[in-house]
This record gives structure tokens, sequence and C-alpha cells, in this order.
């Protein structure tokens, strides 16, 4: 009798032991999992909070008898809040959800660039001068300018000369439409100097050196000037006769004696390093010319370089007390030299994409400027596991990393065993008290 009493109580503990929880069987609680790409994130069940996101995820208790919750809002300081529907678990069911925090873009700030200036003309062909330098016939489209503004003269035999200005913006194209006007009379200027060969300049545009004859011009008032090396320069304002001839004498008045002049350099864009004779002398400005004082008379090599540029050389002969100028138009040579580019997507679209540990953007992007050489890759969203990758990236190239991202698969929530392993115990305690008492 003793030792059946002792085998029904092993029996029933074994039973008792096999059975799960009451709350996995017929109890009324469940559990809702939200997971999150971004700790430290705070959840809310319809407006009432519950918990902080840790590790990726959050698991919340909740009772199928209860209210059942509606939404739920995920939100974290310094990211775009995201929310959901829900739907309430059975008893001892675990629902997930998921929500992607991303991070609140900056305002972006537009990279620095050239703009470029279209000429067109009525008639076609008149010379262009963009301030005040020769660049050709339109219709000519002047590319790589730097933002400023610039004088566009536009000059045609017969017509009269079209002078505008215009803006030229970053990334964008000016228009400009030189309408001539054909000229009802004209006239012609002689012009002699003391000493001769000197520069001949008619209302801010060079013309030759004397003598020099120019015809078709507009009757009326025009300004020339002269300039000759080691002279002071000569400026009178004359009228051209319609029909008619006007001569015009300049006397120019020498400089003192001297060994010295200046250079004047200016870029098309601006920016660019100076060196003359291998000296270094500043950069150009944006708009303007870079003075180079003091530089004793003869010949020198002026050298302009600017990255991503075809570096400019030139020889300039520097006159006592007179400016020498140099106007480079420097020529592109394409991508910034070390960089490359950096394609990336995945699947599903809209992961956090992470450069050497660094957040650059969500997919799909491209980033134009990479450094050449190798990189980290990381792709991230909630709810997949984290796609890592090296890539190396080359000047001038594109690199393409393509991420397929894997869901991570949810757990269930661990229940207690705790009450059957007590009720088991309480009967071998029952039945050893029993076998003592009745031996």
């Amino acid at each position: 009798m003793k030792k059946l009493l002792l085998l029904c109580c092993v029996v029933v503990c074994l039973f008792l032991a096999a059975v799960p929880p009451a709350s996995a069987i017929g109890g009324d609680q469940g559990w809702i999992e939200v997971r999150c790409n971004v700790d430290g994130a705070r959840v809310y069940f319809d407006g009432v909070e519950k918990g902080v996101i840790s590790g990726g995820s959050l698991t919340v208790p909740v009772y199928s008898t209860a209210a059942p919750y509606r939404s739920f809002t995920v939100e974290k300081s310094g990211y775009i809040p995201d929310s959901g529907e829900l739907s309430m678990p059975s008893a001892g069911e675990t629902r997930t959800v998921y929500a992607t925090l991303n991070p609140v873009s900056p305002t972006p700030v537009p990279p620095v660039n050239y703009g470029s200036v279209a000429v067109e003309s009525s008639p076609t062909g008149a010379a262009i001068y963009f301030n005040g330098n020769y660049r050709g016939t339109a219709p000519i489209t002047l590319t790589d300018v730097w933002p400023g503004s610039y004088t566009i003269q536009a000059e045609l035999n017969g017509y009269r000369t079209f002078t505008t200005t215009t803006s030229v913006s970053p990334g964008t194209r000016s228009n400009v439409y030189c309408s001539l006007s054909p000229m009802d009379t004209s006239g012609s200027l002689y012009i002699l100097s003391d000493p001769t060969s000197s520069k001949v300049v008619l209302d801010g545009v060079y013309r030759g050196t004397t003598p020099l004859t120019l015809n078709n011009l507009a009757s009326g008032t025009h300004i020339v000037e002269l300039d000759h090396a080691g002279y002071y320069d000569w400026k009178s304002t004359v009228d051209v006769p319609a029909g008619g001839t006007k001569t015009v004498s300049g006397t120019l008045n020498p400089l003192p004696v001297s060994n010295v002049g200046w250079v004047y350099v200016s870029s098309s864009p601006g920016g660019a390093a100076v060196t003359l004779d291998g000296t270094n002398y500043g950069q150009t400005p944006a708009s303007g010319s870079l003075k180079l004082n003091n530089i004793g008379t003869g010949s020198h090599t002026v050298t302009i370089t600017l990255a991503g540029y075809t570096p400019y050389t030139t020889t300039v002969n520097v006159n006592a007390n007179t400016v020498s100028e140099v106007n480079a138009l420097l020529q592109s040579t394409g991508p910034k030299p070390g960089m490359g580019a950096l394609s990336v997507s995945s699947t599903p679209a809209g992961a956090n994409v992470l450069v050497d540990n660094n957040f650059v953007g969500i997919t799909p992007l491209t980033l134009p400027e990479i450094p050449a050489g190798s990189h980290v890759v990381t792709v991230r969203l909630g709810g997949y596991q984290d796609y890592e990758t090296t890539i190396s990236v080359n000047a001038g190239a594109t690199s393409t990393v393509a991420a397929g991202l894997s869901p991570v698969l949810p757990t269930t929530p661990q229940r207690s065993g705790t009450l059957p392993l007590m009720a088991c115990g309480a009967l071998l305690v029952l039945a050893l008290f029993s076998l003592r008492k009745n031996p």
C-alpha cells in the first residue's frame, strides 16, 4: 500500500511537469513585440508609453480580455516618428510589428559650381567680348564661368555696338540675346600717337596700335585711350562726323625711369593658384584680377593651376611703369582627381546606408564623390539582418553595392514553469511524510 501511494505521487508529479503553464493553454495574456532599427526609441500604444527599444525590440504583455489597442507609435528625438495599426494577439500568442526611424535630414546646402553664358546675336556672326576679352562670334556658349556679374559686348560692321550685363548663378545657364541696330550714319577715325605703336582702346574695347584707321563707326561721341609702355596713358573724347573722317593725335608723356612694372592676373574660374617664375603669389579672385606689384622688367613665366583643370602657362613681358595683363580661361579635366562614385541599393528599399560607420543616406542612393580606396558599407533596416561588405572605389569610376536583406525570425518569449515544479515538490513531501507516519 505504501509503495502504491508513493508510485501515484510520482506519476502525478510527472503529469504536472509535462502540462504547460495555464497562460499558454487557457490564460488571457498575449504579447506584442515591437522591432525598431534605433535603440532608445520610445513606444506608445494608443498614446500610452509602453517602454523603450533596447537591442532592437520591445515586448509588451497585453490581455485579450482587456480593451484592445488600435495603433502604435515609435519616436525618438532627431528621427522621423513611425506609426502603424495594431492587431491584438490571442492568449499565449505573440504578434510582431516593425518600425523604421529615419534621421531628420539637415537642410541640404547646394554645392558651389560654375555656370555658363549662351550668347546669340541678330544678325548672327557678331564679335562677342566677355568683360572686354574677345571670345568668338555669336552664337557662342561660354562654359565654366564663375558666378558673378559680367559685361557682354557684340560688334558687327555696319551696326551699332550692343552692350549689356548678365548675372551667372551656380549650375545655371544665362542667355543673352544681342539685337544689333544698323548705323543710320557712320564715320571714321584716324588715330596717330607720339610715340607710335601705342595701344588704342575705343569706348573701352582694344582696337589695335597706332597709326590706326577705324571705319564704320557710329557718328557721335566716342572715348579714345592710348597706352604705351613707359608713358602715362592718354585719354580724350572725340566726335566722329557722319560720312567723314576725324583725325586724332595724342602725345604721351614719359614716366619716370623705373625698373619695375605690374602684372594683373585673372582666371575663369577664379580661385586658381598663381606662380611667377616659380614663386607663389596667391590665388585669383572670383572677379577681377590678382595684382603682382614691383615685378622686374623683362620676360617672366606665369603658371595658373586649379584642381580639376589643365594648368595654364604663358610668358609675359614686363615693361617699366606698365601694367601687363594675363587672362586665363581654364579648361576642365573632368571629375575631381582621386574621387569615385558609389551606388547602393537594397531589397527591400528604404534601408539606412553607412559608409565607414557614417550615415550617408537611405537606399537607393548614389554618392558622386567618394575618396578612392577601400570602404566598409553597411545596409541596415529594422526587422532585417544587417548587410555589411567591403568595397573598393576607383577614381573616375562608379562602384555598386546591391544588398539583399534577410528578415530576422521572430522568437517566442519563454514562459515560467515554476507552478508545476512547486506542485511536484509538495506532493513528494506529502508522500514522504505519510511513509514515516505509517511505517
